[in-house]
């Protein structure tokens, strides 16, 4: 760890370490879909159903918004792979014990780059989106970020402080570059008009998507994990 990370560690872990339900509340906090993104994605249907003058802005906002989301969370997996792999701190020899829960906690994401974080970039994209329309409640959207999704993950270990600040800031830039006007304007109404021709079919596959988002692709990447495997034992065989 460098000094900034070893500082933030040391002082963040400590806290409410000695209280065992306090610990499998930040885990059961970090694990659960509802506290990660469902709520920032029930704000933006609200966001879109809301009625008004402004409400073509709006809409293409939320698109803009939606593409940005995903194209962090593409560039994060992209950077995670290409860049030199960092190890998380949970499974670092050296600090491995000074987190709570770290005996229980599987391997599952031993062989995943730490940095970036691709949930700070994801859910930080999606709550900039959100301050970008309602500012108090994209505040709020943007503190539940950083409570509810950044620090847990670096409590229990599974990044290091400098993994989220990069995560949120490339979700943050994201957003903030396709929500631009001269950008949003090239796909956003494109994207309206679609909706507008065939609503069924495309208010199910928005509903498969946020679903997709809500649970970070977790099905996909397990199947992608899967055939890369196999690939991988018959490139061998």
């Amino acid at each position: 760890m460098n000094a900034f990370d070893t500082t933030i560690q040391t002082w963040l872990v400590p806290i409410g370490s000695s209280s065992v339900l306090f610990t499998h509340t930040v885990r059961a906090i970090a694990a659960f879909y509802f506290t990660k993104g469902v709520v920032p994605l029930g704000v933006l249907c609200a966001i879109w159903f809301h009625p008004g003058e402004a409400q073509q802005v709006r809409r293409e906002t939320v698109v803009a918004t939606l593409c940005a989301g995903l194209v962090a969370f593409l560039l994060g997996r992209l950077l995670a792979l290409t860049l030199p792999f960092r190890l998380r701190p949970l499974y670092d020899p050296s600090i491995h014990s000074m987190f709570p829960l770290s005996d229980q906690t599987g391997a599952g994401m031993r062989l995943w780059s730490s940095f970036p974080s691709d949930h700070a970039a994801l859910w930080m994209a999606i709550a900039v989106g959100i301050f970008l329309v309602w500012r108090w409640i994209g505040m709020l959207a943007i503190l539940h970020c950083v409570v509810f999704i950044c620090l847990p993950r670096v409590y229990l270990g599974l990044h290091y402080p400098t993994d989220v600040i990069a995560g949120a800031a490339i979700g943050a830039f994201c957003t903030w570059l396709l929500t631009r006007t001269p950008i949003r304007s090239r796909f956003a109404p494109l994207c309206l008009r679609l909706i507008e021709y065939r609503p069924a079919v495309c208010y199910m596959l928005a509903f498969l998507f946020f679903f997709e988002l809500a649970t970070m692709f977790q099905e996909p990447r397990m199947l992608a994990v899967l055939v890369i495997k196999q690939l991988h034992r018959g490139i061998l065989l």
